[in-house]
């Protein structure tokens, strides 16, 4: 009987994008110049939402909450990125490596979950105005509450089913972050039921989430073309037309890399788009497209000039 030498990893090795070298530095300063733009826009917002009283609705509520998501979702994974970029740390111990994957899936899934309340939040207002106030107001801190713990029930699953499987070597992960596919292509046990509990994940946080969604919407816009003045179309629209665009970028990207996790070798890319890109556009996607966050920074500035 032989006795094969196996090693225990205590140690992960983050490839990242090793294959562009010579373009280092200046994904270095790109990287950065996002992250930057990513945290003070969604920094604005919160404090705007929070110091002006005419945006204390349920709906500002749940989009300061979700900017604040936005920020962990960054910070979980963008200055490890920086430091391999920037000083080529691309060692990252066992731990740090899973506590990395559980806040990145945990705060991915709060996103999702959110911001399917946050349609629900649209259609009520729009579908049942005259109650809308009265339920929200009751229901506004539970619904806001769901999303954390549920992706924190979610993540812990996938987390500890992913952590529990048997590293023995290699350790190189081709991915900038540790993520749960290439993390169980490493595993030199059978990873199958790991796997699925992804594949599991990814449909229930995610196409079930958009379909809700795009449930919502569906009776949403039929609920406004039965409006009869083009103001109030517009109106409706308007408060909608915001998180629309916000969801489908978040989704249709989330999509493409967790539905059927693989560990192809440009996942890291669209991964790149989907965790990097897209947060940055949130911001201005909020401000450029809403009169309500633009009216209150401009007062907010007068009120600063004035002083």
């Amino acid at each position: 009987m032989s006795v094969v030498n196996q090693t225990i990893v205590t140690e992960f090795i983050l490839l990242a994008f090793g294959d562009l070298h010579q373009f280092r530095i200046l994904l270095f300063i790109f990287v950065l110049l996002i992250y930057m733009t990513c945290v003070s826009g969604n920094v604005i917002i919160y404090l705007l939402i929070k110091l002006d009283a005419s945006l204390h609705t349920p709906m500002y509520y749940f989009i300061s909450v979700f900017v604040i998501l936005e920020i962990i979702f960054v910070s979980t994974f963008v200055p490890k990125l920086l430091d391999i970029l920037i000083a080529g740390g691309n060692r990252i111990s066992f731990a740090a490596c899973f506590l990395q994957l559980f806040c990145a899936v945990a705060v991915g899934e709060a996103e999702c979950f959110l911001l399917t309340v946050m349609a629900f939040d649209r259609h009520l207002a729009i579908t049942n105005p005259l109650h809308y106030f009265g339920i929200m107001s009751q229901a506004c801190t539970k619904l806001a509450l769901f999303p954390w713990i549920s992706s924190i029930v979610s993540s812990s699953i996938l987390t500890i089913s992913t952590a529990s499987l048997e590293y023995c070597g290699p350790n190189k992960i081709n991915h900038f972050f540790c993520e749960l596919a290439p993390l169980q292509k490493l595993s030199c046990s059978d990873s199958y039921a790991s796997s699925m509990a992804t594949s599991v994940a990814g449909v229930v946080g995610l196409l079930v989430p958009f379909s809700v969604i795009i449930g919502f919407y569906i009776h949403i816009i039929i609920k406004v073309l039965a409006i009869k003045t083009e103001c109030g179309k517009q109106k409706a629209f308007s408060t909608c037309s915001s998180h629309l665009i916000v969801s489908s970028l978040f989704f249709c990207t989330a999509m493409t890399v967790y539905i059927n996790p693989s560990n192809r070798h440009y996942d890291k890319y669209m991964a790149f788009i989907y965790l990097v890109i897209v947060p940055v556009l949130n911001p201005f996607i909020y401000t450029l497209r809403n009169k309500d966050v633009k009216n209150a920074f401009i007062k907010l500035l007068g009120k600063k000039q004035k002083q």
